[in-house]
């Protein structure tokens, strides 16, 4: 069975949109089904990491969220003979599921804030922690919702890794750093500079630089003169590996804060968007996470005392 999957990335928004949907994308392979990513043109920088998973890849020049991108969408599911369609995105709204429902398909809508005035969907899925049904008080009586963190989306990578247990040092000295597939301000940067303030003997961090970040170049001239034991990589497949590695990790508030928990890293949150102030506040509040805030907020003195206060 074919699964057509409607999601976008960008330089804006990041990739963690179709990075969830590839989750749920290797786990219908493994039912047997094939699926089908339709992107936005942006999205380019991700086809080769779906296509390397055995991902049919089409791409959308209409305006996203729109009518005809609906219309085209359930085209393309029509093509392929599949008969759910999956829709991860905030600029799809209560009419761009109207249109997939209209056109004979099931639809799988992925969701974090209940933004959509309306939900025609057969599934709604909101992995967050925060998530609960008064976020969909204007649904259809066959919708049904998928609330909470038992429905967390984690890639192939992270299947093997169910019931490791992590062994805590007295000292902590390995830091792993992501900021996202883009992010687009480069806190990423400001994160640098702080780790080579840290007074922790024998520090070493690992910052991974996502496949839409802009700012490549730049991170590498930082930690090339920093002289600080920091490690760059770019567009890593290895996350698991990496997490198990680290002691501790600065990470955003996006959909990596549940991988981060998957493998019971120890995290400190920096919110690069608005989306991800409830994950970061929520986690905070039950000691899960530090939450530091808003990044235009954050200074590179608070992020050297936090670090130094939980590393030693």
């Amino acid at each position: 069975m074919n699964l057509i999957i409607r999601a976008n990335a960008s330089l804006k928004i990041g990739t963690g949109h179709v990075m969830r949907c590839l989750a749920l994308a290797q786990a219908w392979q493994e039912t047997g089904g094939e699926a089908i990513f339709i992107l936005n043109t942006e999205a380019c920088v991700l086809q080769e990491r779906l296509r390397s998973q055995s991902m049919k890849v089409a791409h959308l020049s209409v305006s996203s969220g729109s009518t005809e991108d609906a219309k085209q969408t359930a085209s393309f599911a029509h093509q392929f003979d599949a008969e759910w369609a999956v829709v991860d995105g905030y600029n799809f709204g209560a009419d761009y599921q109207r249109v997939i429902k209209d056109a004979g398909l099931r639809l799988l809508f992925i969701d974090d804030y209940g933004h959509a005035a309306h939900y025609w969907a057969d599934l709604v899925l909101n992995q967050n922690v925060y998530a609960h049904q008064g976020l969909y008080p204007k649904r259809e009586s066959y919708t049904k919702l998928l609330l909470g963190t038992q429905y967390t989306l984690l890639r192939k990578e992270f299947w093997p890794w169910q019931g490791w247990q992590r062994q805590m040092p007295t000292v902590a000295r390995k830091v792993l750093v992501t900021l996202g597939g883009a992010d687009p301000d480069n806190v990423t940067l400001k994160v640098i500079q702080a780790l080579q303030q840290v007074k922790v003997k024998g520090l070493e961090a690992v910052v991974v630089v996502g496949g839409s970040n802009p700012h490549y170049q730049q991170l590498q001239a930082a930690v090339h003169d920093s002289g600080a034991a920091i490690a760059l990589k770019y567009n890593v497949t290895n996350m698991p590996e990496l997490m198990a590695w680290a002691d501790i990790a600065i990470a955003a508030g996006g959909s990596t804060c549940w991988e981060l928990a998957f493998m019971g890293l120890p995290s400190v949150i920096i919110i690069l968007a608005d989306n991800q102030r409830a994950i970061a506040e929520k986690l905070d509040g039950i000691g899960v996470a530090v939450n530091l805030g808003w990044h235009e907020e954050v200074l590179v003195a608070h992020i050297i005392q936090t670090l130094t206060e939980l590393l030693l």
